[in-house]
């Protein structure tokens, strides 16, 4: 029989002497660890939500890795590249990629009777991945882009339709700069979409012929590709092996090609979720040092009611080791005890703002209306696993405390 686990569960159970000293101290012992807990899983389901949600916004605008003219200037004027039928099979074969597809830009301008507003016209075919504006379609469908012939059906954000008066079924008339010449065309509003991204608030997608016939160009000439990875990990290497696949590459008209991925694209927005972590680092760390504290507290309160029971302990021949590992088992009940109330605290608080979207955000400043939570149940493992770890090395030094206690001295201590 473990003789120190039977008398630290006695003395975590019993009523002596409970009343008073022990209960608060255990107590505030137990909601320090309950409450660092829970903030740290609060914390990480958060940001790790936060992440992914922006994240996916800027994915779902402008895929995982983009191929354009290597001569391309910022602007949405782009200098095309013709895209042949054997350089697309090569790059749907390379590894971890998972879809490709053809995009042109163009920039104009939406005259209504009332108002006008800059746009950007992104154009794309039968193989573009209507997934992401499916997800965030407030009103109405996804156009029908076939080969066969063109469509004037668009999808527009919820912005330009507030600005600009329209509302589904609507048709509007956009006017682009084409070699000095403004040439005029129509559109109808077919599906209405809302991100609260406002970068790319002044986005619509029509059907890519249409940019092709106001730039002039052939059936294989685009802006550029875009294209989603199965592997999100591996974007950095999937994106170097396919520059450097392209990197002696050249189209028909003798242009290079430009391999960049979402993070290069946009580099602030990427840069500034990256420093999400740093935030959450320090709270994990001010939350796993306060407890711990708080936990040295309680422990040393409890030494100090039991000193008559150490020094009974030593005199009938226990050594300090021991003692102290009956008092470390003790610490272990009282930090097991926060950690089941800081799981129960912080999962349901995660599925609250899950499936109920309690908290909101303004998306002016965030992108997103509600605060996201991702729950990953192995970093929620690995958070109890790191506090208990802590806990216990920080409450070892205290046990100490236990080899200076004189069983003469002690077994009359009231």
């Amino acid at each position: 029989m473990n003789l120190e686990l039977f008398i630290a569960k006695r003395i975590y159970k019993g009523n002596e002497g409970e009343k008073k000293v022990s209960p608060p101290a255990v107590r505030i012992a137990i909601i320090s660890i309950a409450l660092g807990l829970t903030v740290m899983i609060l914390s990480v389901s958060i940001v790790i939500g936060f992440k992914q949600e922006v994240r996916n916004k800027i994915i779902g605008f402008g895929s995982h890795i983009q191929i354009t003219n290597f001569d391309n200037n910022t602007s949405y004027e782009t200098q095309p590249i013709a895209i042949s039928d054997s350089l697309l099979r090569v790059i749907q074969e390379m590894p971890n990629i998972k879809h490709v597809e053809k995009f042109a830009t163009k920039p104009g301008i939406i005259k209504t009777e009332e108002d006008f507003q800059g746009i950007i016209v992104k154009g794309v075919g039968e193989d573009f991945n209507w997934s992401f504006f499916k997800q965030n379609l407030i009103e109405g469908t996804t156009p029908e882009i076939t080969s066969e012939k063109t469509t004037n059906d668009v999808v527009i954000s919820q912005t330009l339709s507030n600005k600009l008066h329209l509302k589904l079924g609507d048709s509007f008339n956009t006017f682009f700069f084409v070699n000095q010449n403004m040439r005029p065309r129509k559109f109808n509003i077919v599906g209405i979409y809302q991100t609260n991204f406002s970068e790319y608030d002044k986005l619509f997608i029509s059907d890519i012929k249409h940019v092709r016939k106001l730039n002039d160009w052939e059936e294989d000439m685009v802006s550029g590709l875009e294209i989603l990875v199965d592997d999100y990990n591996q974007l950095d290497q999937t994106t170097y092996d396919l520059a450097y696949l392209l990197s002696a590459e050249r189209d028909r008209l003798g242009n290079a090609f430009y391999v960049r991925s979402i993070k290069q694209i946009n580099p602030m927005i990427f840069s500034w979720l990256d420093l999400l972590d740093v935030n959450v680092m320090i709270i994990l760390i001010l939350m796993l040092v306060v407890p711990g504290f708080t936990t040295i507290s309680g422990l040393l309160i409890i030494i100090l009611e039991k000193t008559n029971m150490i020094g009974i302990l030593k005199a009938m021949g226990q050594n300090n080791k021991s003692i102290r590992k009956i008092f470390l088992y003790v610490s272990f009940f009282l930090i097991g005890k926060g950690l089941f109330w800081g799981n129960i605290i912080g999962l349901t608080f995660c599925f609250l703002q899950k499936y109920f979207g309690i908290i909101k955000l303004d998306p002016q400043n965030y992108y997103i209306s509600v605060v996201p939570v991702e729950i990953n149940f192995w970093h929620i493992i690995l958070l109890n696993i790191l506090t208990l770890v802590i806990s216990m090395l920080i409450l070892i030094g205290p046990s100490y405390i236990i080899s200076k206690i004189s069983p003469a001295k002690t077994i009359r201590f009231e």
